[in-house]
C-alpha cells in the first residue's frame, strides 16, 4: 500500500512558525472544506468509513494520534504528531482515527463539500464497492 505523508515547509523566527497550504501546491486537490476534530474522549475512534470520491489531508496540528488506513488489502497506521505534517487520504482508503492524546486538535482537509452519499460506512460494503 502506498501511504502519502507530506511534510509541509515551516516558516518561522523567533516570532514562531507559520505553514501556509494552496491547493495544487501543497495540497494535491482543490480544498472546498476544512474542518477540525477537538476534545476527544479517552478511548474514542472516529471515521471508520470510506469515501467513493472524496480526498482529505489530515493534520494533527496540536497533540498526537493514530491513522488506520486500510485499501481492502493491506492496512498501515500511521502516527500524526506534527503540525508541519499532512496525511494524504484518497477515495477508497477506510480510514480510522484512535489513539487521541488529551490536546489533539485534528484538521482535515476535504476535496468537496459534506455529501452523506459519498461514505461507505459499513466495511464489508467497502470491500464489495471496491472489488476486494
Amino acid at each position: 500500500m502506498q501511504v502519502t505523508k507530506y511534510v509541509f515547509q515551516p516558516h518561522g523566527d523567533e516570532r514562531g512558525q507559520l505553514v501556509a497550504l494552496e491547493e495544487y501546491k501543497e495540497v494535491p486537490f482543490k480544498i472546498k472544506r476544512v474542518y477540525y476534530m477537538y476534545d476527544m474522549s479517552p478511548g474514542i475512534v472516529r471515521g471508520r468509513h470510506a469515501h467513493k470520491n472524496l480526498q482529505q489531508i489530515l493534520i494533527c496540528i496540536h497533540g498526537s494520534c493514530k491513522i488506520l488506513l486500510d485499501n481492502g488489502n493491506e492496512k498501515e497506521v500511521v502516527l500524526l504528531e506534527k503540525p508541519y505534517e499532512g496525511l494524504y487520504v484518497t477515495n477508497s482508503m477506510w480510514h480510522e482515527m484512535y489513539d487521541f492524546s488529551k490536546d489533539t486538535v485534528l484538521m482535515v482537509l476535504a476535496s468537496d463539500i459534506y455529501d452523506e452519499n459519498d461514505y461507505i460506512r459499513n466495511y464489508s460494503e467497502f470491500l464489495k464497492f471496491y472489488g476486494k
